[in-house]
């Protein structure tokens, strides 16, 4: 099964693409395509630009599951207007079946595992691949 991890910041979506087999086995699929971002979300044709973008990345590399790291909805660490939006459109995504997963769990899950980070997985990729490993090893 493919399970893409997903990081919303700012303006940009950091994925990370594994391949998952019913033994637990995870391999890393290291892609071109790191991040897709949202230029401008007040600007329509951006939006559907980007919208266009994460579905073609979905569907050319086979997602069958989409983990998203949440973000808060207030307080200090709260996450901003755009990664809302970019979070709905990325759910509007009908192949896939998706989940959202709390910081909280994504740090629990880390204490508790030793991660072997892939020597290619780039270090700002480290939150969403976290997110796929809790999500289809944490069960």
């Amino acid at each position: 099964m493919r399970v893409c991890g997903i990081e919303l910041k700012s303006n940009y979506t950091v994925l990370t693409l594994v391949d998952y087999s019913s033994d637990d086995i995870v391999d890393y699929i290291d892609l071109k395509i790191k991040k897709i971002t949202l230029e401008d979300d007040e600007n329509t044709n951006n939006v559907i630009s980007y919208l266009k973008e994460i579905n073609t990345f979905f569907d050319d590399n086979q997602v069958e599951k989409i983990v998203i790291k949440k973000r808060s909805k207030k307080g200090a660490f709260s996450g901003g207007a755009v990664t809302f939006k970019m979070e709905g459109l990325i759910q509007l995504y009908s192949k896939a079946q998706i989940s959202l997963l709390s910081a909280q769990s994504i740090s629990s899950y880390e204490r508790k595992n030793e991660i072997q980070f892939p020597s290619k997985l780039k270090k700002y990729q480290e939150q969403s691949y976290l997110a796929v490993l809790c999500a289809i090893l944490n069960t």
